[in-house]
């Protein structure tokens, strides 16, 4: 073959593989696009559309306070994964083989009541999430977030439908909501918990950013908790580097206990070897006994090695007792052998006298076996 050939060869290969990544790049982008703009269905409500032009924080200032009569708007984000899925709790919502039903927006348990579905991966389907707001008065007073799939039932009231919304400004206009004494009360409908909510289900890092503020140790202590909560459920690797520092640098004993709670419900792998860390080394021992209960739940080899190490080593009893709680939380097959073990050679009478109690407690016949022969001695 001539160098001519060659040369004209390699060209055509070129502009052919030119060409095809400027197509994939172009149907990503479509893709990307098409996956924003979708709307979801809404029914019972006179639906508006229209483009977001000045910016999202002003186009939903500007439609908020432009009447006094209650209505709605929405808008739609990438979702941070797909194994997440947002439906309304029991006020008409439901969960049909990973697709959510009819979300009543207005009447009845109308407020955050969502469960958050952890369910398989789609690989086909929408995978975003609608941010809703409510105003009247021309305020907002109420911020929600479901899947994209859920019907809406506006109850009769306007709905106005946004389109371009990007989602680092999305992040940055809920941040504004989030106010540190609401979430230091307990229950009821509160914007701030509303708004964390919708952050910490955007696919943005930006959302990672904002509740990595959150648990800053100069937070108040409500809000702190509040956002290791969403780190722990849904930002994955990079949430589980936030709770590793607060798990080492947050100054209260009640955050860090908390945090043992958010590490177990990691889907991170590395998680359960942070809660080992925290139930042998943190220098409070009812953050040490929270970390046990919690590895508990998780069960496995990891924990269970550090459930046993506790009740021989930690120097605290309550921290043994707890950890021999923590024992009687796992599944029986791992625990009831290891509570006669504790029963039979502890040394500390308290720890065997719990081992005991929690024992009884099992109503397994192996722990029956035990007693009949402590008995018949």
């Amino acid at each position: 073959m001539g160098v001519n050939m060659i040369s004209k060869l390699m060209r055509t290969i070129g502009a052919t593989f030119a060409m095809t990544a400027a197509l994939i790049a172009g149907i990503a982008a479509a893709k990307a696009a098409a996956q924003v703009a979708i709307k979801p269905q809404v029914s019972n409500s006179k639906v508006e559309e229209r483009e977001i032009k000045s910016g999202l924080a002003q186009e939903v200032d500007g439609w908020a306070k432009s009447s006094d009569q209650a209505r709605w708007l929405g808008y739609s984000v990438p979702a941070v994964d797909q194994k997440h899925r947002m439906c309304c709790g029991d006020n008409g919502g439901e969960w049909n083989s990973g697709r959510c039903g009819s979300c009543r927006l207005e009447g009845g348990r109308s407020g955050n009541d969502y469960h958050t579905q952890n369910g398989d991966v789609k690989l086909e389907g929408p995978n975003n999430v609608v941010i809703l707001f409510r105003a009247e008065g021309r305020k907002i007073g109420r911020i929600r977030v479901v899947s994209e799939e859920c019907t809406l039932d506006a109850g009769g009231l306007q709905f106005t439908w946004l389109t371009g919304a990007k989602p680092a400004e999305s992040v940055k206009f809920l941040e504004s909501f989030i106010s540190s004494s609401e979430l230091d009360e307990h229950g009821g409908e509160r914007l701030s918990r509303g708004a964390l909510t919708a952050i910490a289900m955007h696919g943005d890092p930006a959302a990672d950013a904002a509740l990595a503020s959150f648990t800053a140790p100069d937070k108040p202590e409500g809000m702190r908790k509040e956002a290791a909560f969403w780190v722990g459920e849904s930002r994955g690797a990079a949430g589980l580097q936030i709770l590793k520092r607060m798990a080492k640098e947050d100054p209260s004993s009640e955050v860090r206990a908390h945090v043992t709670f958010a590490l177990s419900i990691s889907p991170e792998n590395s998680a359960v070897d942070e809660m080992i860390r925290m139930a042998h080394d943190d220098s409070s021992a009812h953050v040490r006994g929270q970390a046990l209960f919690w590895l508990a739940q998780k069960a496995g080899k990891k924990a269970s090695s550090a459930i046993t190490g506790a009740i021989d080593n930690d120097p605290d009893t309550e921290v043994k007792k707890k950890a021999v709680f923590a024992l009687s939380q796992m599944p029986k097959e791992e625990g009831v052998p290891k509570l006669i073990q504790v029963a039979q050679n502890n040394r500390n009478p308290e720890v065997r006298k719990q081992a005991m109690f929690w024992l009884g407690q099992s109503n397994d016949p192996r722990a029956l076996d035990f007693f009949e022969k402590v008995l018949a001695k």
